[in-house]
């Protein structure tokens, strides 16, 4: 018996029902954040004042309140059992990044105290030397800062029986450049909300901030831990890099919405728990088309917290998985033939009085100039919208099987585009005629809600739904680029709007709007994305098509970028994130080959030359007894030798061309493996999976795509 049988026969006697633990009640929810409620229990009512200023983003925080919002932290975190506290931050690499330092210090005579202090609270000081800096610090240069972010709310983060504070942070050089996520997305909201307050001004409309909102519906597969640990590549690279399609796969189309297996909703009900203490507002879960596939989505909140949020979930998924003997995979595309996985960023910008900038319903005016606005930026700032979604893993999803297409499109509905198509060529169109039109947009938004999953960019009734962002990315960085590409498409437009409208606003601003629409006509689109004929037609459109991630990032280099991102990241670290992303797209890449390489010399292999012999025998036999050889039987022998051998040649391909780029830079190394590792990869693929297929099932060491994707 191979380890693959050991593993299902084992499932079958495990229960049917996986339950979470029993609860002695429930906490309340973000029972574990220090929140608006805590700070005005814990704190003096001038400090409190102040820290709600600050994160209204009214007051810049200050150092003199350190000490006393420490203390009340300390005391809170200590009465809930936690006994660490972290600066908790998020790195150029995925995640979140965290050094754990204890709450208890020792005073002169040895005797343990608990101590945190204003200082220890604002700043910390790991070590950058093994974080991603993008050349932004020397090899010597190791140090990197932490500085907490009084925008954000603490919390205690659970594990293992313990409990750590946790302290929303920004992570810099001793130069004071963006090592992380943050920094840049922030200084995104500022670009946005100066930007949008300014639109409201020339509408006369009052706001005392305007800030974007979030939401993202995260996709991911939950597979058998068991099974998982058999496939070193699913452990390595979170996808596999070899798997034959299964005799069924998402056909049928009989996973969606369908009933929540139990074991997967124990799961489920697990995570949500703990989202609960932590204040994340999860809303929805279902089953996704591909089976094994699952969505998670929580309500809208401001940009930042849900990019917060967001990580932290994950996190809490991967964990509860193993809790529950699951593996929780985010890669974009873990398994070949069906659906991959993305986090669909659903934005739009909001105003501290509760509106939506974005609701057709409301101002015409300001629904008009921010779409405008929405429209030249995705027209002239396409590639680096594409860039903001490179990866390798979503260079596999991008294009098909529901994920959009790498051309460039909005969507705007077929309702609004009419209206939009009537303005750009109808000279003088009646802005009642247009506000009239607006009467019939709530119904279509409904009915356009997410149906277009080949639109790039796609107006969903109140929000624009970005659907390219990869599953296992930060929502920071696609977030920041889109705050700040409309914050300067908005200046721009109202830089003319203001200097030319006068009198009624409505009737100066329309030449001005249709002016606009016209020079990003080109970027509509509400048909299919992946048919032949509008390749076509986008080539003709003149809009780009930048099918692999290395080529994307080079928008990162334009001038028209280190233009529009003033204030918000320098030349030098948008640099550095060229760099760090090329890097580690090459190494993302140079992993998956390694791997190939070593499970077929040391499992497929070994296993395909066992069936060559056991097959060989088995003809051996009928010629001693002299009997006839089916002629199947024997070709069969020469279809399975003959794909050993071109599998091994095939192999040895892919280990060449790794070791031709030994010597070459990251962005060298980066272009060799998009253009001809990658294709020599797929030829290795196309080959082990048809062995997959003849080999005897009881010979082959991997567990295959129907076990992985259908035992729970």
């Amino acid at each position: 018996m191979n380890a693959r049988a050991d593993v299902i026969r084992k499932m079958g006697r495990r229960s049917i029902l996986d339950r979470p633990q029993e609860k002695e009640g429930k906490d309340e929810f973000a029972s574990y954040v220090f929140d608006q409620k805590m700070m005005e229990e814990r704190l003096s009512a001038e400090v409190y004042a102040h820290w709600l200023q600050v994160m209204k983003g009214q007051e810049v925080f200050n150092a003199a309140h350190a000490d006393a919002i420490a203390k009340a932290l300390k005391k809170w975190a200590v009465q809930k059992g936690a006994t660490h506290y972290t600066h908790w931050f998020q790195p150029l690499t995925l995640g979140a990044a965290e050094k754990h330092d204890s709450l208890l210090t020792w005073d002169e005579v040895g005797q343990a105290i608990e101590n945190f202090s204003g200082k220890e609270l604002r700043q910390g000081e790991p070590d950058a030397s093994s974080l991603p800096s993008g050349g932004l610090r020397s090899t010597h240069e190791a140090r990197g800062y932490t500085m907490w972010d009084p925008m954000s709310f603490p919390f205690l983060w659970s594990r293992a029986d313990g409990l750590t504070l946790c302290l929303p942070s920004l992570f810099f050089s001793w130069k004071g450049e963006a090592l992380d996520h943050k920094i840049p997305l922030i200084r995104s909201e500022e670009a946005i909300g100066i930007a949008g307050l300014r639109l409201l001004r020339f509408c006369g409309i009052e706001a005392k901030s305007v800030f974007s909102t979030l939401g993202a519906e995260q996709e991911y597969f939950a597979i058998d831990r068991r099974l998982a640990l058999l496939r070193p590549d699913l452990l390595l690279t979170g996808r596999t890099v070899l798997g034959a399609k299964p005799p069924k796969g998402q056909e049928l189309k009989d996973h969606y919405f369908s009933s929540l297996q139990p074991r997967i909703l124990a799961f489920m009900i697990d995570c949500e728990e703990e989202a609960f203490r932590l204040g994340i507002p999860l809303k929805t879960r279902h089953n996704e088309v591909a089976p094994s596939q699952h969505e998670v989505a929580p309500l809208f909140e401001k940009g930042p917290a849900a990019v917060d949020h967001n990580v932290l979930l994950m996190e809490i998924m991967r964990q509860k998985a193993l809790e529950h003997d699951l593996v929780c995979l985010f890669h974009e595309k873990p398994f070949a033939g069906i659906n991959g996985s993305g986090k669909h960023n659903n934005w739009s910008l909001a105003t501290d009085t509760g509106l939506n900038l974005l609701d057709p319903k409301g101002d015409p005016l300001v629904f008009f100039t921010l779409l405008a606005a929405i429209l030249r930026a995705v027209h002239l700032h396409a590639p680096l919208l594409r860039a903001c979604i490179a990866s390798a893993g979503n260079d596999l999803r991008l294009g098909g099987a529901e994920a959009p297409p790498t051309i460039p499109s909005v969507d705007v509905g077929k309702s609004l585009e009419k209206i939009l198509r009537e303005l750009i060529h109808k000279n003088g169109t009646d802005p009642r005629k247009i506000d009239l039109g607006l009467s019939h947009l709530p119904e279509h938004g409904a009915d356009a809600s997410d149906r277009n999953r080949t639109s790039f960019f796609a107006f969903t009734g109140n929000k624009f739904e970005f659907r390219g962002v990869g599953a296992s990315a930060s929502c920071a960085w696609p977030m920041t680029v889109l705050n700040t590409i409309v914050a300067e498409s908005l200046h721009a437009l109202l830089d003319s709007m203001e200097k030319e409208v006068e009198g009624e606003k409505w009737q100066g601003a329309a030449p001005l709007l249709q002016k606009a629409f016209q020079s990003s006509e080109s970027i509509l689109f509400s048909g299919d994305g992946y048919s032949s004929e509008w390749r076509g037609e986008a080539q003709k459109r003149g809009l780009p098509d930048v099918s692999d991630s290395h080529h994307a990032y080079a928008a990162l280099l334009e001038k028209s970028t280190f233009h529009v991102f003033e204030g918000v990241l320098t030349e030098k670290e948008l640099r550095s994130r060229y760099d760090i992303f090329v890097e580690h797209y090459a190494k993302t890449i140079e992993v998956e080959a390694n791997v190939m390489i070593d499970l077929f010399r040391t499992q497929i292999l070994p296993a395909c030359l066992k069936a060559q012999k056991e097959w060989g025998k088995s003809l051996k036999v009928l010629a001693d007894l002299q009997m006839p050889l089916p002629p199947r039987l024997k070709d069969g022998l020469e279809i399975l030798t003959g794909l050993i051998s071109d599998a091994i040649a095939a192999i040895d391909e892919v280990e060449r061309k790794g070791e031709q780029t030994k010597d070459l830079g990251w962005d060298a190394k980066a272009k060799v493996f998009a253009e001809l590792t990658r294709p020599k990869i797929q030829t290795a693929r196309h080959l082990i999976d048809q062995l997959e297929k003849i080999v005897d099932d009881a010979l082959w060491p991997l567990p295959k795509y129907w076990e992985l994707l259908y035992l729970k």
